[in-house]
């Protein structure tokens, strides 16, 4: 390196223009070889100086950028813009010197070899598919690339696959972030022993040639880069450079991945000061270095970066605009007090970037750093690359070749110190940027590489200021959007606080920086660092500060507020990820004793700050009213470290506590969130719209509540148990405004609350207080015992899945904190508390995911009210958990009715948290509870149950948690000290219970109904609401004295407040005093209250048990339960009290106070023993007469709306009667004609839209509401048993050759090669791929009303999923998909029994019958409605399918082809039928639709068309199956023309369809029977002419002979030996045997064929037509089919078809020839049928086998089989290339019918605007698709136009879907699912099922 660096010094020569010859590759591998040679000489200086020149007029920077400056040049020279053939010529010379004239590839292989990189490093961009295994990570952001994933070990790890949002790269091989038991077999560290040394001269070229070629890459960004003017965003500039060094930087990636040799080199040459300072100071002569230089000054100049040497000059120029530079000294961070706001006029010129009336602020900066933001001096190559980076906004190229070079160490250590040193810088950038969101992931992508490594992190922390430069750097970014804030004092304020308006906090800009910090704090030395250090701890605070009181919130009273703004959710996440994350990351380190310092610092510097807070918004002791903000950071820092140093450090909470005073100001704000909460809850906060609950929603949400409303909480706990609790008890309700409520009187004014708010407000307070006392997350529950019970809070609301679980549980947002989910503890508790739903499959239902639900004894035994309120975002889950509650009791029968809330017992308080009891023992919470009790009782307005209930719970609290035993002498023991006050003795609720209150002095309105009374003589007693003795004398003079109960409470609390002030410090008093009396001493003048004094003689005691006498609505209800069983009050724990409604409750705490103290249980026998005089009479008050009216006018409403419904039933029948009078007078006449003939009943339908029942007529026919599609399910059979897999393997593919609807194809064009094609349109059926189905939901309606019904529907605009121009609607009763009407056939019911009676024709007439009848031309029936209704019906069915389908005959538009596509439609719903039954007809019974068949109508359509086209008798089949023909005329013609198809190679099934709808309808029985029978006859030939071919030769001749002997016996017609030897010899004078050579014989199975064996194989040869033979007649006939077993079901199905004679024995074995009945000599017709065949083989005998007709296997169609593990399809298909344009399709999809693999969306693949998908549908599925999209592992459905989401038939481990692989756990199939869609293809009931069908626009 010395040579080079020499070489270097020697002076840039200027550059010289000529370029070598382009082209001249051997000219370039010799200069390279030579000057090689030369380079290796010992004195190498000329060598050198050489290759310097050459490389300087190589890499000259000068032209190809004067070119990219302009556009146009560019374009000109580089050949449309691409890179210049200059750039390329450099790079050719390039890579030429570095292999030093050998071949480059080989070069590059040389160098792969000595890659002693024991690292992966792998370097991926966005959307890379990469796994993270926590099992093995250290680091939370380990990620590993799939093939190291697959190559290590990680079976039963936490792992995930995940889609990398903004890049990475593979941590395999890096013990620092990963275990090394992790790691995959290729890195398993590698010893560097093992690696050879890589000789000296392989890479000396490198080290000569990289410098300049990394110097030529910076003066090109430098040339570059010019300032974007202020207004003009220059992207595109930026973007037509860096297309420009593509080439370049691609080459440098390149060689990164040569392996660790080259990776050494890079890093010399980037890192090496002396190259750099020779190159790029811009000394020498050469201009061009010169100009280049400048242009470097200018970008860091304009950057607001100074370079060092120009310090002197920057100190005189403008500050510039990038940074905060103002002349006010005293920076917040260096000296810990708040900058002070500038002056006006500073504010005024910064007015433009104001935003609306609210102005910025901006705050003073000091001197301190200064350094950090805007100093900025590059030593190598490495700092200047990164700044360009920076600069050109982390292009994605350079960040891959920057993190390329990570894996080398020592590049890592000086990239890490570039990167910090350059943090400010970035900052900057990052905020001016326009593409911030880019830039973010970007600059993640390089941060996480970094800081995730503690080594490292730890090394920059000490040597480069890491933390100081990150906090600095947070706070100035934060600094730029600063506003005033206008909490409290609005005009005086002077705190500041973050705008959550601007687009830095709003669009998360200052993500980044956040997630590196959270990141480096999250490694233990460097958070010891930050801890320790004061000044940083202070500038944090600082920083937090800024987040206190943002997004304030004011109450509009007056009208909606105009605009709604949105900014809250900003304020939310800036606050969790900003202040929370960290402050998280932080506690993780304070876990145990020794770090107790840490904890101190951090709240001494929170309370500092906090105390800062109350001066700047000039907070005194009341909070300004209507204003809420629920953000308050520093509160929770300092109760989040509160609860650690109590928890883990041992700590002694006194010593970290503030004075009275401070708590008091602590908890004033929290205290109010709450009372927002139930304001926001109570609609009082309507009128700021939406967002308001948005926030009281997501302040309570599973992802903040740990960050939020827990610390909080906890925060009033700890203000709880350290102040005062009268003070803090008269605080809750003077917040919650409810103070006027608490009074005796049953009227009140409430001077700050409506009264439709009061009540809730009411439940409100008593809900927090409930919450307040009984919750104890962080007051002593174990982190276990947390989790469990934040897992049955969840469970109880809903069931819910695994993954719903881990997201509504607030983990520890800390990563290192343990309680990772899913981690050994979730999943153990998990299995402890809930069971296992696993999902269940309705085929017509959802489809339902794996869920937990609670176990039975946590119903029982945990179930927590309190914790399920505290969790719930939508108050309707509380309400659920409820119940859910209510069920479990019901079902296991421990409570019938409507339980209450169970009260549960809690986990034992810490010690430090003792004082929180006390609140339940002080005389105002007894007050308060007194008082409600009573007016509970009295039925006072206002009062529910719910308050009711939390009344008791809060008396069972103070019951269990009561002091020490009181000892029973304790009322005797009443000394003066105790009875300053009447209301109550003491203040322990256990004897405070029993105190007897006799009269009450209240203020009331004076209409209020107790003014009227004289107050009884013993007035002395005691007034409620001044809360002092009645003995003083003047008790109605003293201010406030009688005035409603609220004054009182506001008093005491004053009186407390102000001695609590006294004792902390004297000046506060003046400050304090005057504000509070004015404040409150104005709604005491309310004039029109009067006192009037109540008699109450009750205490807590007897209004319990008065009140269990009025919940049980029963006199004297109450018996003390030990009076009868003294052992309750040794053994106190009794199930039957633990769940009950409110009377439960009442016997729960009468027991337990009864318990607590022998005083208690005597009186409350006493008050039992009284009778019990009855409750007071109820007066009834205004409001509750309200109330009663409002239940007897809900009744009359109810009353009248019956009435009105009656009156219009009987309006609409009689309206109904008359219009059906209209219409009849014409009708009638005919009609008596019609019905001359006996009486028949006519099928009757009702109509579902005008709900009229009656036949269907000609004039007005009723149709059935049926859906048309093309279906190509029968064309999917295959005829082996085993389903197809899914490919997944290059190997694997599937063919389609063997599927049914090939073989019929193929089948289809022999026949036409050979025959005549009218004839042979009639031979087969099509219909296999793209037939017709028809299916109907059974409802019918007319056709008018359908008409009328579609119009309605086409001026609806509100119309999804389907399209009404389609004729598509859902039918109006039952909302089935539907898109035709079939009409029904007038006809009458009987008619069927008319035509089914026997009657005893022979056969031969019956044939004869038949042939006259379809003789008959069909004329179509005159022009009615019902006509026009079936042709257009048959027009949508032509319709439903495409034309490829339809049309098969030679001659376009052939009526043949009508012909065949009709009878196809019938053929095709009955095989379809079949297949839904199962493949046969075993299960018998009516149609599985039952109602729902529309074959009957359906056959009426087809019979009517087809009729219109006669058959020329001549060609009539059934002419050839019933008659001989003479011999001449089956010879006639052949020459002319091709002959007609053999009857032998006629499709049975066909012939029958053909037969019968050539009939006219209805059909006779017996004319069914004799075609059935007739064609029985061809079929079972055709098997025997099968089973012949199938055997070999001797097995012919055997059975020949055989047969032959039996010819002449009585039955031989009927014997199948006499009639296959028949078929056989007639055969053989034809060449269709004789083919066989060898080769065949080796094919047949070598079987013998036994008696048993033949009769099987003819069995099953005709079995499949007498099953659709059956369901045919079953349809026509509507005769059931009989069920039987599989072995009978031949001879069961033949009888049924009256194929067997009646006579027939079934003794003997049942053998099918016994079905035949031959119209005419059996031996005659097939000696006829045979000939056809043998005329035919004479010239082709080899097609003539391949035509014959043979027996059917075909098995049920199967969608394709799938891989048990999901992984295995992933990983396959997700790589793959589109086979069209070769690129990895972006939504890849395979279809899972037959296994294409498509592109979903793919522009590629689209042909004349069809993407791929549609198209495969259509080619496929003749319009219906099933694909699997692999990226998402859901199952999309195509059908027609629309298409829909079905779900994932991969669920994990947990029974879950993981749509778009967002969870990245292992999925496995899911049998069950997969039935339910294959069933749901097979069924066709894809529209009927799935809901949410939407258009896709040919754009899937």
């Amino acid at each position: 390196m010395a040579a080079a660096a020499a070489a270097a010094v020697g002076g840039p020569q200027p550059p010289q223009p000529e370029l070598p010859a382009p082209g001249l590759a051997l000219d370039k591998a010799a200069t390279a070889a030579h000057l090689k040679a030369a380079l290796s000489r010992p004195d190498n200086r000329a060598g050198a100086e050489e290759l310097q020149a050459l490389l300087e007029r190589v890499l000259s920077a000068e032209r190809p950028l004067t070119a990219a400056a302009d556009g146009e040049e560019a374009a000109a020279a580089g050949g449309g813009g691409g890179p210049g053939a200059a750039e390329e010529e450099a790079l050719e010379w390039c890579k030429c010197l570095l292999a030093g004239g050998g071949g480059y590839d080989e070069f590059c292989a040389a160098v792969r070899a000595y890659d002693p990189a024991a690292l992966c490093g792998l370097v991926w961009t966005a959307n890379f598919v990469a796994y993270r295994c926590r099992t093995c990570g250290i680091s939370p952001c380990m990620s590993l690339c799939a093939e190291c994933f697959h190559q290590g070990d990680h079976t039963g790890h936490d792992f995930n696959m995940f889609r990398s949002q903004a890049g990475g790269a593979c941590d395999c091989g890096d013990s620092n972030v990963m275990r090394e038991s992790g790691f995959c077999k290729r890195h398993q560290i590698k010893s560097s022993s093992n690696i050879p040394c890589v000789p000296k001269d392989l890479l000396m070229m490198s080290e000569f040639v990289l410098p300049r070629f990394i110097f030529c890459l910076i003066q090109y960004l430098r040339e570059g880069y010019n300032e974007p003017a202020a207004d003009v965003p220059s992207e595109k500039d930026l973007n037509k450079v860096l297309q420009l060094l593509e080439p370049q930087i691609s080459f440098l990636e390149d060689l990164t991945k040569m392996g660790g040799a080259m990776r050494s080199v890079l890093t010399q040459v980037l890192t090496n000061q002396q190259n750099y300072k020779d190159l790029t100071s811009g000394l020498g002569e050469n201009a061009c270095a010169k100009k280049s230089h400048e242009k470097y000054l200018i970008a860091l100049k304009s950057s607001g970066l100074t370079y060092p040497e120009d310090k002197l000059v920057y100190g005189i120029q403008e500050p510039s605009a990038g940074t905060s530079t103002l002349a006010v000294q005293g920076f917040a961070g260096a000296t810990g007090t708040l900058g002070q706001l500038d002056s006006s006029d500073e504010e005024d010129q910064d007015g433009s970037q104001g935003l609306g009336k609210r102005k910025r602020v901006k705050l003073s900066s000091g001197t301190k750093d200064q350094s950090i933001m805007d100093v900025l001096k590059h030593k190598s190559f490495l700092e200047e690359l990164l700044f360009w980076t920076i600069k050109y906004e982390f292009p994605q190229k350079m960040v891959t070749f920057l993190l390329n070079m990570l894996p080398d160490q020592e590049y890592k250590v000086a990239f890490t110190k570039t990167f910090v040193q350059h943090y400010a810088f970035i900052m900057k950038t990052l905020k001016k940027s326009h593409e911030s969101d880019t830039m973010s992931n970007r600059i993640v992508h390089i941060s996480v590489q970094l800081f995730s490594n503690e080594e490292l992190a730890r090394q920059v922390t000490e040597e480069c200021q890491l933390l100081d430069i990150m906090v600095t750097v947070l706070l100035y970014m934060m600094e730029s959007c600063l506003i005033k804030s206008e909490l409290q004092d609005e005009e005086n304020s002077l705190h500041v606080v973050v705008n959550c308006g601007e687009a830095l906090l709003k669009n998360n800009t200052y993500w980044p920086l956040v997630s590196d910090f959270i990141n480096i704090l999250s490694h233990q030395s460097v958070a010891k660092r930050f801890l320790e250090d004061h000044g940083l701890l202070v500038t944090w605070m600082n920083f937090v500060s800024f987040f206190q009181g943002m997004n304030l919130n004011k109450r509009e009273l007056n009208e909606h507020v105009e605009f709604e703004s949105q900014t809250y959710y900003a304020a939310f996440a800036a606050e969790l990820e900003a202040c929370a994350q960290p402050m998280w990351g932080l506690l993780s380190h304070c876990k145990v004793r020794e770090t107790q310092e840490y904890t101190r610092n951090v709240v001494r510097y929170c309370l500092e700050a906090l105390q800062d807070w109350f001066d700047a918004i000039n907070f005194v002791d009341e909070p300004a009213p209507n204003q809420v903000t629920f953000h308050l950071p520093l509160h929770r820092y300092y109760a989040m470290f509160l609860s650690k140093a109590v928890k883990c450090q041992e700590l002694d909470l006194d010593s970290v506590l503030p004075d009275q005073e401070m708590l008091m100001k602590l908890m004033i704000h929290p205290l109010q969130i709450q009372a927002s909460l139930a304001e926001i809850h109570s609609n009082m906060w309507v009128r700021n719209g939406l967002q308001i609950k948005g926030q009281a929603m997501t302040y309570v949400q599973s992802h903040f509540c740990n960050s939020m409303i827990d610390p909080d909480i906890y925060l009033l706990q700890v203000c709880a148990s350290r102040l005062d609790p009268d003070y803090f008890i008269s605080s809750v309700f003077e917040r919650f405004k409810v103070v006027d409520l608490l009074t005796m009187a049953s009227q009140h004014q409430n001077t700050v609350l409506d009264a439709e708010h009061e009540r809730s407000m009411l439940e409100g307070a008593l809900t927090f207080l409930v919450i307040l006392l009984s919750l104890r997350l962080h007051l002593g529950m174990s982190d276990d015992e947390i989790l469990r019970a934040e897992m049955v809070a969840q469970l109880c609301m809903n069931d819910r899945t695994h993954s719903s679980l881990l997201d509504l549980i607030p983990e520890n947002p800390n990563p290192k904190s343990g309680i990772i989910p899913g981690s050994y503890s979730f999943e153990s508790v998990l299995s402890a508390v809930a069971d296992f739903k696993a999902p269940v499959f309705e085929p017509g239902g959802s489809m339902q995911q794996g869920m937990y639900t609670p176990k039975a004894e946590v119903w029982d035994q945990e179930f927590d009210p309190v914790m399920v309120i505290l969790r719930t975002v939508y108050r309707r889950d509380v309400q659920s958990a409820m119940d859910r509650y209510t069920a479990f009791l019901k079902q296991s029968g421990k409570f019938p009715g409507n339980p209450w809330p169970p009260y549960k017992k809690r986990t034992p308080l810490h010690p430090s948290y003792k004082g929180l009891m006390r609140l339940l023992h002080c005389k105002t919470l007894h007050i308060v509870l007194f008082t409600l009790l009573y007016k509970i009782l009295m039925d006072h307005q206002n009062l529910s149950e719910h308050v009711l209930c939390m009344v008791l719970y809060l008396i069972e609290l103070g019951l269990e948690n009561s002091a020490e035993e009181e000892s029973d002498e304790e009322d005797s023991v009443c000394g003066p000290e105790r009875c300053h006050d009447s209301w109550f003795p003491g203040s322990n609720l256990v004897s405070n219970m029993r105190h007897f209150i006799n009269y009450v002095r209240v203020r009331v309105p004076e209409t209020a109904p107790e003014v009227k009374r004289d107050s009884p003589a013993s007035t002395s007693s005691d007034s409620l609401s001044s809360l002092h003795s009645s003995r003083r004398p003047k008790v109605l003079q003293r201010e406030n004295s009688g005035t409603a109960q609220v004054f009182s409470l506001v008093a005491e609390r004053r009186k407390k407040f102000q001695e609590i002030i006294n004792r902390s410090s004297s000046e506060a008093n003046q400050v304090v005093r005057p504000k509070t009396s004015s404040k409150w001493s104005a709604p005491g003048s309310a004039p029109q209250l009067t006192t009037a004094i109540l008699e109450i003689k009750e205490s807590i005691l007897s209004l319990l048990i008065k009140l269990h006498h009025k919940l049980s609505g029963k006199q004297n209800s109450y018996y003390p339960p030990w009076l009868d069983d003294i052992e309750i009050l040794i053994q106190p724990e009794i199930p039957k009290y633990n769940h009950g409604d409110g009377i439960t409750a009442v016997e729960r705490i009468l027991l337990k106070a009864a318990l607590q103290s022998r005083m208690n249980k005597r009186i409350i026998e006493e008050i039992c023993r009284k009778v019990t005089p009855p409750v007071p009479p109820k007066k009834v008050t205004a409001a509750e007469k309200k109330t009663l009216d409002k239940e007897e006018r809900r009744q009359k409403a109810r009353e009248r709306q019956q009435k009105l419904l009656a009156e219009f039933a009987s309006r609409q029948k009689s309206f109904m009667e008359t219009a059906m009078d209209v219409d009849s007078p014409e009708n009638d006449i005919p009609m008596e004609i019609a019905t001359a003939e006996p009486q028949v009943s006519e099928a009757v339908y009702d109509c579902v839209i005008c709900g009229q029942s009656g036949p269907s007529s000609e004039d007005r026919p009723t149709g059935l509401v049926v859906l048309l599609q093309a279906s190509s399910v029968l064309g999917q059979c295959r005829d082996n048993i085993e389903p197809k897999k899914l490919p997944i393997t290059e190997e694997e593919q599937i063919y389609p050759w063997d599927t049914c609807a090939a073989v019929h194809d193929v089948r289809l064009s022999l026949l036409q090669r050979y025959f005549k094609d009218s004839s042979c349109l009639l031979a087969v059926s099509i219909g296999w791929e793209g037939g017709v189905y028809v299916q109907t939901c059974g409802h019918t309606l007319h056709i008018d009303c359908h008409k009328s019904y579609m119009e309605s529907l086409r001026n609806d605009q509100v119309l999804q999923g389907f399209s009404v121009d389609k004729g598509e609607f859902t039918c109006p009763l039952c909302r089935q998909f539907a898109n035709s009407v079939l009409p029904c056939y007038p006809g009458s019911n009987v008619e069927s029994n008319l035509w089914q009676r026997p009657t005893n024709k022979s056969i031969q007439d019956l044939i004869k019958e038949v042939e006259e009848l379809q003789g008959r031309p069909g004329a179509f029936p005159s022009e009615t409605n019902l006509s026009k209704e079936m042709e257009s019906v048959m027009k949508d069915i032509k319709n439903t399918t495409q034309k490829k389908y339809r049309d098969y005959s030679k001659t376009p538009g052939s009526p043949d082809n009508d012909f065949l596509f009709m009878y196809s439609v019938a053929r095709t719903n009955l095989e379809l039928e079949l297949i839904h039954r199962g493949g046969n007809l075993c299960s018998g019974g009516a149609s599985t639709a039952g109602k729902r068949s529309c074959l009957n109508q359906l056959f009426h359509v087809l019979a009517l068309h087809m009729r219109l086209y006669s058959i020329d008798s001549e060609y009539n089949p059934w002419r050839k199956l019933t008659q001989l023909v003479e011999e001449m005329n089956s010879q006639r013609g052949n020459e002319e023309q091709q002959p007609e198809v053999p009857v032998l190679y006629h499709d049975v099934t066909s012939l029958l369809l053909i037969q019968i709808l050539m009939m006219p309808q209805p059909l006779r029985k017996d004319h069914f029977t004799c075609i059935v029978k007739v064609l029985f006859t061809l079929l079972y030939t055709q098997a025997f002419v099968a089973l012949s071919v199938k055997c070999n030769e001797e097995d012919r001749s055997a059975w020949k002979h055989t047969g032959a002997l039996k010819k002449n016996a009585c039955d031989a017609e009927k014997s199948y030996e006499v009639l296959l030897s028949f078929v056989i010899s007639e055969l053989s004078k034809g060449k269709l045997y004789h083919e066989e050579g060898t080769q065949e014989c080796a094919m047949v199975s070598p079987v013998a064929w036994s008696p048993e064996s033949m009769e099987k194989y003819l069995q099953d040869f005709c079995l499949p037509f007498l099953r659709i033979t059956s369901l045919l007649q079953h349809h026509l006939f509507g005769e059931d089919l009989p069920s039987c077993q599989e072995e009978e079901e031949f001879s069961v199905l033949s009888s049924c078809l009256g194929l067997l004679p009646a006579f027939y024995q079934t003794e003997h074995p049942f053998i099918s020839a016994s079905c035949l009945d031959w119209p005419v000599p059996a031996f005659d017709i097939i000696s006829q049928w045979c000939l056809e065949i043998n005329s035919f083989t004479e010239r082709h005998a080899e097609q003539g086998k391949a035509l014959l007709i043979q027996e059917s296997r075909w098995k049920l169609p199967h969608l394709l089989q799938l891989p048990e593990n999901y992984n295995t399809i992933f990983q396959y298909y997700h790589r793959k290339t589109c086979s069209v344009c070769t690129k990895v399709p972006k939504d890849p999809a395979v279809c899972l019918v037959c296994g294409t693999f498509v592109c979903l969306k793919g522009l590629c693949c689209k042909q004349q605007s069809y993407c791929e998908c549609v198209l495969h549908s259509q080619n496929c599925g003749a319009g219906t698709g099933i694909f699997l999209l692999i990226n998402a592992s859901v199952i999309i459905i195509i059908r027609g136009h629309r298409f829909c989401l079905w779900g994932s038939v991969y669920l994990d481990a947990h029974g879950e879907e993981d749509r778009d692989l967002r969870r990245g756990k292992p999925l496995y199939i899911c049998k069950e699912r997969y039935k339910v869609l294959e069933q749901q293809w097979i069924s066709h009931t894809f529209d009927h099922i799935n809901k949410r069908w939407g258009p896709h626009y040919n754009g899937l």
